[in-house]
């Protein structure tokens, strides 16, 4: 599978990951790098809250799974980083089905187990982009 790298370019952003399974977080990481973005892959959100704090939020998308190891889950969160940085997009990654009313709202939800594709779109959404921007398709 390939994607169109130019037609979702993350050229210049700064990207927080949080997934505890390892070959997730690499995958995740690994799309984020090639898309061209700077990333910062945490096992758990207590670590991804320090980071974000010690560089004053600067950071241009979030992508939590909401079942992390530790104190803060991957919902708490994104609402923590919403509240004092409202302008960060977040996706809430999860193997769980969350009812809509119990996600943070202005967030994008990513059911696991998500294909590439998904993964993708949601991060065309969060940023505003169109989804069919993603640029995503078969070789």
């Amino acid at each position: 599978m390939k994607f169109n790298k130019e037609a979702l370019s993350l050229q210049g952003l700064r990207v927080v990951v949080v997934e505890d399974d390892c070959l997730l977080r690499s995958l995740m990481s690994d799309i984020i790098l090639e898309l061209g973005a700077e990333c910062f892959a945490f096992s758990n959100a207590d670590d991804a809250l320090i980071d974000l704090l010690t560089q004053n939020g600067g950071c241009s998308l979030i992508i939590a799974d909401h079942g992390v190891p530790g104190s803060i889950k991957g919902m708490e969160f994104i609402s923590m980083a919403q509240q004092k940085w409202p302008e960060i997009p977040a996706i809430l990654v999860s193997g769980f089905d969350l009812k809509a009313h119990v996600y943070i709202s202005g967030s994008v939800y990513l059911r696991k187990p998500w294909t590439v594709e998904e993964f993708l779109s949601a991060i065309a959404l969060a940023l505003g982009s169109s989804p069919s921007q993603a640029g995503v398709g078969s070789s």
